[in-house]
């Protein structure tokens, strides 16, 4: 008997089966590197948005600072505001793996459509607030809402302010 009786699989096939591995791959390689086949769909326009600063204080409460003018729109408390904290941490690690400063601002935006989103000004990660849930939409809207369309208007912010869904 000669050796080709003890394959499996015929020489041909093989070679076709890694032909079509090596096309794939060509593929998805050339559609990641010139975004051939992604379809990007813009936002809309901005009518609201606040340029936010959180600075840690030692007691693991939270500053929450407008950028244009430096006044606290509020403090919040340790254990409080979970969401925020954890959106918070996410972004960290895309900012350190980038080399951002926690200087950098962040912006909090309400789009013409009524989402709310969360722009990381230091890595331009967007992140859209609403698919976590009212409740956590809320505690980023509070803080827009504090200060309102005009930067004079800073009413206090409670750390537990959220917005109910209508």
């Amino acid at each position: 008997m000669s050796d080709h009786s003890h394959n499996l699989m015929p020489r041909k096939m093989l070679i076709a089966i890694a032909s079509l591995i090596g096309f794939s791959l060509v593929l998805v390689i050339t559609a990641r590197l010139t975004g051939l086949g992604i379809s990007h769909v813009p936002l809309a326009p901005v009518v609201q948005s606040l340029d936010l600063r959180f600075e840690g204080q030692g007691d693991a409460a939270l500053t929450v600072r407008a950028i244009a003018d430096g006044t606290v729109i509020t403090v919040l408390e340790a254990g409080s505001n979970q969401f925020i904290r954890g959106v918070l941490r996410s972004t960290a690690r895309a900012r350190r793996s980038r080399g951002v400063g926690d200087d950098t601002p962040f912006q909090v935006a309400r789009l013409a459509d009524g989402r709310l989103i969360l722009r990381d000004l230091g890595t331009g990660q967007v992140i859209e607030l609403r698919s976590f849930g009212p409740t956590n939409e809320g505690a980023f809207a509070a803080l827009l809402d504090a200060r309102g369309s005009d930067p004079a208007q800073a009413p206090p912010v409670t750390a537990t302010q959220t917005r109910q869904p209508l």
